[in-house]
């Protein structure tokens, strides 16, 4: 199919930095489709303009667009600051972790093509928000039906036939909700749609908004906090959303796969024990000891997708 003479054309040229497919399921994005609905391409939209890439050669990224601009910028300014492209993944990590731990170094030194990807807030504190406690092919399912439930249509016309698109869906969109409808895609749990629709609220009336904006003037454990006083979000959760969504690569997320990581890898004794608030403090200090504290979220999640794909084996993401 000749897609490319419907939609703008452009390439990226990434030095080699990206591998796009670990990177896109990685564990921090839900929403980008591998091959549907046209074969060879990632495909997600980015604001309305539908975005595909395709990685010709290494450090060359095809892209194909709906809009030269996404969210006001350039695509291919907007895609370098998506990938953090304006870091070198080299830099960030501590010598002291290559040579007091050099097994784990040689073991993952080459997911250092995975990068953490700078995505909307928004999408991110929803898609966290289904992904409590579930597996990734569900979190995938419940996002895809709040997107298509919620998000606008967008069509693309070609010779073929029709292809359909949707957007994440707006903060207002959410927020007006019905609790019973929401709770169909989110698995039937009223609770955690009842706190997506209580979260949006706050979204659309600037105060989370607001914070969102400031996040990077402010302190972690002050951003946490705001984000931790709506319910269904915890620690965790509002450590990925501001890894993810707002760009704090000092935030460290905890999960049963980093508690096992640390404690294989690392010999942290606390990382055997429960997962309580007080230990997941502890953790993290433990870890930005060994990964530094400005970038220990960033190297935490080359850390979590090497150890999901190389120890426990699993292909799902």
């Amino acid at each position: 199919m000749d897609i490319d003479k419907f939609l703008s054309r452009t390439l990226l040229l990434t030095d080699k930095r990206v591998n796009l497919n670990d990177t896109l399921f990685s564990g921090q994005s839900f929403s980008w489709k591998a091959g549907a609905p046209i074969h060879e391409y990632y495909s997600h939209v980015i604001g309305n303009s539908i975005i595909l890439l395709r990685e010709i050669k290494v450090g060359f990224i095809e892209v194909l667009s709906t809009s030269n601009y996404v969210i006001g910028l350039p695509i291919k300014d907007y895609l370098w600051r998506y990938f953090f492209l304006d870091l070198d993944e080299k830099m960030i990590i501590p010598d002291n972790f290559k040579q007091d731990f050099s097994d784990v170094w040689q073991l993952v030194n080459s997911y250092q093509t995975v990068r953490v990807m700078r995505q909307d807030p928004f999408e991110v504190m929803v898609t966290f928000m289904c992904a409590q406690g579930i597996g990734m092919h569900l979190i995938r399912r419940q996002v895809s039906m709040i997107t298509e439930r919620y998000g606008q249509k967008i069509r693309l016309e070609t010779p073929e036939g029709e292809m359909i698109f949707y957007s994440f869906p707006t903060p207002s969109a959410l927020a007006s909700a019905n609790l019973d409808e929401l709770a169909l895609c989110t698995n039937n749990n009223r609770i955690r749609a009842a706190n997506i629709i209580a979260m949006a609220r706050s979204f659309e009336s600037g105060k989370l908004a607001l914070a969102c904006v400031r996040s990077s003037e402010c302190d972690l454990e002050t951003l946490r906090e705001t984000l931790c006083a709506h319910s269904g979000i915890g620690l965790k959760i509002a450590d990925c959303i501001a890894l993810f969504g707002l760009g704090r690569l000092d935030a460290f997320p905890i999960d049963t796969h980093v508690k096992q990581y640390l404690w294989e890898w690392f010999g942290i004794e606390a990382a055997r024990k429960s997962l309580t608030e007080k230990n997941y403090r502890y953790l993290q200090e433990a870890a930005r000891k060994i990964l530094g504290n400005e970038y220990a979220g960033y190297v935490g999640h080359m850390l979590f997708h090497c150890w999901r794909k190389e120890v426990k084996k699993m292909k799902a993401f």
